[in-house]
This record gives C-alpha cells, structure tokens and sequence, in this order.
C-alpha cells in the first residue's frame, strides 16, 4: 500500500511537536502500540531533521513517518531526504508544493478558504489541511458541498469528543496535535502509558466510523 492510500486508509496523523529529542522515539513507540500508523515530526521541534531520520531507522517497518510545518521548498528538500513521506505546511506556499511532488513526497498544505483550498489543490497538493478547523465539523461539510473532488484533513480543534463528527462531515483524516501529544508532560513510563492507551482510543473512534459509513 502507497503513502497516500495508507493516509486515507488510518485517518489518523499524530502530530510531534516540541517533545525533548531523547524522547521522540519512545512517543512514537507508544503511538505504535496505540494503533497509531502516522506520525508528523514539525519542523520547528529540536533536532527535527535527525529525529525523521531515526524514527525511520528504528520503526519505518512499522509506521508512516512525515514532516510538518514546512514552510519553504529548502525545508522541503531536506525533509525529504532525512526521510519524510509526506509534508505538511500550515498555508499554501506553491514553490514548497512543487518541490514536495519533484521528490516523489505527498503534499498537505494548510489552507482555510475555499479559494486557497482550490488554489492548493489545483497545483498539486495530494490532500488539503483545513487549519485551524475551529468553525467545526459544519464548515467541513460546506466546503465539500463545491469541493468534493478535494480531500480535506481536518487539523486545529480535532479531539476524541469531535473526531467522528469531522469525519462524518466528510474530512478524511484528522491531524491531532495536543490533545493526544501533550509536549509540557515529562516523558515517564506513566505518561507513554497513557499515551498509549490514548491513542487507542482514537483508533477506536476511526474503527466505529467506519463502520458506519
């Protein structure tokens, strides 16, 4: 299975940021034994670069690992080469998303009105980061109402009391950043536990949406 099918398939983006360097695997670890496939790095963590490349030594068996807050194609390039499958920015910026898909990348660019959404999408980003997704899961509804060719990941506001309402709006996937990665928790056995345990409450969350719909 490709990148791509496999985000559209988990629907489920842990996002990293600003977690101590030394315990960057550990989290992701725990994310793996929640259930969780997916992990964003950002780009503006300690050590980005270096932790891309060894959760991809240590767990690229086992897990999608990818870049955000990627602001410019210089960034892009050397996410990419560190190992990133993926890429996802908090706005649309066209040289980023034309460097993303020369490298072979998925392309995410953050965008929030229906003329920046299209202006992503028509230059070839492979899905759209509606962020910040705080006008609620309606606002997902009403951009796919003239939109529905354009898939939409819902990030910014996403957690376990409206996960499945994004996804019922119509959003294929969700980024979920502090809700589920708390970085001003010390990084203890306690809290990998419960990390762990959280994430298995989002996979199940995505497990009774789908079988429903």
């Amino acid at each position: 299975m490709d990148v791509r099918s496999i985000l559209f398939e988990e629907k489920l983006i842990a996002i990293i940021r600003n977690i101590d360097p030394n315990h960057v695997l550990e989290v992701c670890q725990a994310l793996y034994e929640g259930g969780i496939q997916v992990m964003e790095i950002t780009m503006n963590s300690p050590k980005a670069l270096s932790l891309i490349e060894e959760v991809n030594d240590k767990l690229g068996d086992k897990v999608v690992v990818g870049a955000g807050t990627v602001l410019d194609p210089e960034t892009a390039r050397a996410a990419i080469l560190a190992g990133a499958q993926f890429l996802i920015s908090p706005t649309v910026h066209l040289e980023t998303i034309k460097m993303t898909k020369r490298y072979g990348a998925i392309s995410i660019p953050g965008a929030f009105t229906p003329t920046e959404i299209l202006t992503a999408y028509e230059h070839g980003a492979d899905m759209i980061k509606v962020f910040p997704a705080l006008l609620g899961p309606e606002y997902i509804k009403s951009i796919l109402g003239p939109l529905a060719q354009i898939p939409l990941l819902a990030t910014g506001g996403v957690d376990l009391t409206n996960i499945k309402d994004y996804l019922t709006a119509g959003a294929v996937g969700c980024g979920i950043g502090g809700s589920l990665v708390n970085s001003k928790e010390p990084v203890t056995p306690a809290y990998l536990s419960q990390l762990t345990e959280k994430a298995r409450k989002y996979v199940q969350a995505v497990e009774d949406f789908k079988k429903t719909n």
